[in-house]
């Protein structure tokens, strides 16, 4: 458990340019404290102390405003950053160096028994205020954007946005798996179908009054020779 702790905090030491000192860290920093208690929580429920683990999981909740359930399995290197609003469900798994924004929710989609929230592989980030509801794999190395909810499987090595979520291939190429050995934390960066669509339709668009420009050009000269020929037949009687 010691050796599992001192993964976390090097965690937060590689993943926050904010991280100070080791006291920082130790003290004020709610995603280490949320994490540390729900292993101990998790060790009671798994000995099956139901009520100490949820007494446990609750008192995390109320100290640090993130919610783990003590029946869910955290790999190593979790890195939940500021933490508010963050909630994983009983039957979640979280793998190993997995990072995790605030307002993220690991959910099921009703009262179905069990196995009912996501698995998270190895090396996935989880962008601000994503919900991932349902029992599916998100894949090793994938990104999820800000606000997206995932209802479906992610395959590795992807990025998904968007309501419901969509997976949409990064610079138009897969993502070779040497330049995803280090954890790419960049969810800023993440492409957006909706506005890609409203300007394709506006290119569309553009194209349609360009051509109707043209058909109207093309009209009103056939027209005007029109009229000079019947003008010259008038005159000729």
């Amino acid at each position: 458990m010691l050796g599992r702790i001192r993964k976390e905090i090097n965690a937060v030491f590689e993943r926050d340019p904010a991280a100070k000192s080791l006291l920082e860290v130790l003290f004020c920093y709610p995603g280490l404290h949320a994490i540390i208690l729900h292993r101990v929580a998790h060790f009671f429920y798994c000995r099956q102390f139901f009520f100490i683990a949820r007494l446990i999981s609750q008192i995390a909740r109320a100290l640090t405003q993130i919610e783990i359930h003590p029946g869910a399995k955290i790999g190593e290197g979790l890195f939940i950053d500021h933490g508010a609003g963050v909630v994983i469900g009983e039957t979640a798994e979280v793998g190993n160096n997995v990072t995790i924004y605030q307002g993220v929710t690991l959910g099921g989609t009703g009262k179905e028994k069990g196995k009912r929230h996501p698995t998270i592989e190895d090396n996935v980030v989880i962008s601000t205020g994503a919900k991932i509801l349902g029992s599916f794999t998100v894949g090793k190395n994938s990104k999820i954007g800000a606000g997206s909810v995932v209802l479906k499987p992610v395959p590795p090595n992807s990025t998904v946005v968007g309501v419901p979520g969509k997976v949409v291939i990064r610079d138009g190429e897969k993502v070779e798996t040497a330049r995803m050995e280090a954890i790419d934390l960049r969810h800023d960066l993440l492409p957006d179908p909706v506005a890609e669509t409203i300007l394709s339709l506006q290119k569309n668009i553009e194209v349609l009054e360009k051509r109707l420009l043209e058909i109207e050009k093309s009209s009103n000269s056939k027209d005007g020779s029109d009229k000079c020929v019947k003008k010259i037949g008038v005159r000729r009687q």
